[in-house]
């Protein structure tokens, strides 16, 4: 089974872009966070049509925030990448009439609601910014430069 790494990876991308404070391009992107630089520019494009990056064209351009990432929570970027499944188990609609098969399914599909329920209030409760917080995050160096 694959894993959706893309939320960790963009959050990563979003905390660099802040920190530089310039435009970056996909391509520098790519070499930077070991990516395709045609998927950065999907990702990235994805990211756009939800207000949290924009793009500038020509000598100097790339990408940049829109807004501050003291105003994007994970929950901003979590639905900008389509919400990924957080769970690969899945709940079939029952297939007989079996109260026990039913009972398995409202339980299994309640557990899962419950989870996406509590994952998706805790990506609510943190900002981009809070992720860069930590001091020793704050003393290392880091990969892309002005």
């Amino acid at each position: 089974m694959r894993t959706d790494n893309r939320l960790p990876r963009v959050l990563h991308i979003l905390l660099h872009l802040d920190e530089i404070d310039a435009p970056v391009t996909s391509d520098r992107m790519g070499e930077m966070f070991g990516m395709d630089p045609s998927l950065v520019r999907r990702t990235m494009g994805g990211l756009r049509k939800h207000g949290l990056v924009a793009s500038i064209k020509g000598h100097g351009g790339g990408w940049h925030l829109q807004r501050p990432t003291t105003e994007i929570s994970l929950m901003d970027v979590y639905t900008a990448l389509g919400s990924p499944n957080v769970f690969a188990i899945g709940v079939p609609e029952p297939s007989s009439p079996c109260l026990l098969e039913h009972a398995a399914s409202k339980a299994t599909q309640t557990a899962l609601s419950t989870a996406r329920s509590v994952f998706e209030q805790e990506l609510r409760s943190v900002s981009v910014s809070d992720l860069a917080q930590d001091a020793e995050f704050l003393k290392a160096p880091h990969g892309l430069q002005k």
